[in-house]
């Protein structure tokens, strides 16, 4: 093989070749890479914080729902005490209201009665003066006063 100026000018221009490249042209390619590498790098980490954080919410959640479901079970518990409260309250007022209507009716009833009774005192005195009336008018006669009194006795 032939050594001449042709490949020494070639090998010369080739290493200013590399030299030019590795000078101003590597540089700027490697820190395109570099930096493609960090974004790739920060989306994968992203990606993995976005994981954890999603597991994290949904534990979260399950959690809000747990208690979210005892919060309501406790609201259904207090509204049923509240309920069974309210139901004997009412049940306590009914049985109040009733024995104030039979103390009403009771002392109606009392009233009615007395009347009733003044009714028959104020018969029976008409009774007694009007047989006193027909026993003075007659002579005094003890077998005509029982009589008469029997009499008065069986109109009562």
């Amino acid at each position: 093989m032939n050594i001449n100026a042709t490949i020494i000018g070639q090998a010369i221009t080739f290493a200013i070749l590399i030299w030019f490249t590795m000078k101003f042209v590597w540089p700027p390619i490697t820190a395109a890479l570099d930096e493609r590498a960090q974004k790739i790098s920060d989306g994968l980490a992203a990606a993995e914080r976005g994981k954890a954080d999603l597991q994290l919410a949904e534990k979260r959640s399950a959690d809000a729902l747990v208690e979210a479901r005892q919060k309501g079970a406790e609201i259904i518990a207090m509204s049923e005490k509240r309920r069974a409260e309210i139901i004997e309250e009412a049940k306590a007022e009914a049985i109040a209201e009733a024995e104030r209507v039979k103390a009403a009716a009771r002392a109606e009833i009392e009233q009615e009665a007395h009347r009733a009774r003044e009714v028959l005192r104020a018969q029976v005195s008409s009774l007694a003066v009007a047989g006193a009336e027909r026993i003075l008018r007659r002579e005094v006669n003890a077998q005509a006063h029982a009589d008469l009194l029997s009499a008065l006795s069986a109109e009562l």
